[in-house]
C-alpha cells in the first residue's frame, strides 16, 4: 500500500495527492499513468501521472471526484494508505524533433498537460501553453504551466477570468499571428480534442492527442479502452496513450465514453447514500 503524504483541493470536485511510491516515481514519464483502488471494494482507476520527484520518492496526481470509486479516494485523508497502485502503464510521450510546440489543456486535461510542457521545457522547446475552463472558479495550476511554458494563455467560457473564449479561438489567433509550431499537443474533453484536431489540420500542423477512455486492466487485456486510429483498433493502454489526432474516430470515442453514465451516477448516489444513513443514529 502507498501512503498519501499530501492532499490538497485545487478546485470544485478536483484533487491533488502526493503518494509515497519510489518505485513508479523513479521510472514514470510524461504521458504514463497509474491505475490505482482507494479501498478493497473499489475499482480500478486509471489516473495520468501529473509529477513526480524522483529523489523523494513521491508521485503527484490529479482527480475529479465523479464516480463512487473516485468518491472513495476523495474520502481518504493525509496519512492513509490506498489500497493497490500499479504502474507506470502505457507509453511514454515522445518529444523528438519538437522544438516550437503548442500544449493545449481543457479542463482537468490541464493536469496531464502540465507534465508534457514541464519535459519539453526541460528538453530546451518553446513551448506556449493555452488552458481553457468553463469559468474562473475552476481554474488549475495556472502558476504550475507558466513556469513551465514560455507564454500561458488561460481562457474561459464566460471570461470570469478576463479573457472569453476556447482554446481553438486562441490558437487560431496565435497561429494568424505567425506562430509556426511544429506540433500541437492537445488534452482535455474529447469534444475539444476534435475541434482542436480540425483545426489543426486547416494549417497541416501535426497534432498529438491523449486519449483517456473507459479502463480496466490498463494491460490491454479487457479491451474496454479500445478506439479507432486511422480505421484500424488501437487499445488506449498499451498502444498510447497519444495518438495522431488526425487520425482518431472522435466521434465513436464521445459515444463509448457515453455508454455508462447512467451508471456511473447510480453508483455515485448510491455510495453517497450509504454513508448519510451511516451517520444516522
Amino acid at each position: 500500500m502507498n501512503r498519501i503524504v499530501k492532499k490538497e483541493k485545487l478546485a470544485e470536485n478536483i484533487t491533488r495527492i502526493v503518494l509515497d511510491a519510489p518505485l513508479i516515481a523513479q521510472k514514470a514519464q510524461a504521458g504514463q499513468f497509474v491505475i490505482l483502488r482507494p479501498t478493497e471494494a473499489s475499482e480500478r482507476i486509471p489516473l495520468t501521472v501529473a509529477d513526480t520527484e524522483r529523489d523523494a520518492g513521491l508521485l503527484t496526481l490529479i482527480f475529479q471526484t465523479v464516480g463512487r470509486s473516485t468518491a472513495e479516494l476523495e474520502a481518504l485523508g493525509e496519512g492513509d494508505f490506498v489500497q493497490n497502485l500499479a504502474g507506470p502503464l502505457g507509453r511514454a510521450s515522445e518529444f523528438e524533433g519538437m522544438k516550437k510546440v503548442a500544449v493545449i489543456g481543457g479542463g482537468l486535461g490541464c493536469a496531464i498537460a502540465f507534465p508534457q510542457a514541464k519535459a519539453l521545457h526541460e528538453r530546451g522547446a518553446e513551448v506556449d501553453m493555452i488552458a481553457g475552463f468553463r469559468n474562473s472558479s475552476l481554474i488549475i495550476l495556472e502558476k504550475e504551466m507558466k513556469e513551465v511554458s514560455t507564454s500561458l494563455t488561460v481562457v474561459t467560457d464566460d471570461g470570469s477570468n478576463g479573457k472569453k473564449g476556447l482554446v481553438t479561438d486562441a490558437l487560431r489567433e496565435r497561429i494568424e499571428a505567425g506562430a509556426k509550431y511544429d506540433t500541437v499537443i492537445a488534452i482535455g474533453p474529447p469534444v475539444m480534442m476534435k475541434f482542436v484536431s480540425l483545426l489543426t489540420k486547416e494549417y497541416g500542423i501535426r497534432t498529438v492527442v491523449s486519449m483517456n477512455p473507459i479502463m480496466i486492466d490498463g494491460t490491454g487485456m479487457c479491451g474496454g479502452c479500445r478506439l479507432t486510429v486511422g480505421g484500424k483498433v488501437k487499445f488506449a493502454c498499451v498502444d498510447g496513450p497519444d495518438f495522431d489526432g488526425h487520425q482518431v474516430d472522435f466521434d465513436e470515442l464521445i459515444r463509448r465514453n457515453n455508454m455508462y453514465r447512467a451508471e456511473e451516477k447510480e453508483a455515485f448516489d448510491r455510495y453517497h447514500t450509504c454513508n448519510l444513513y451511516k451517520n444516522v443514529d
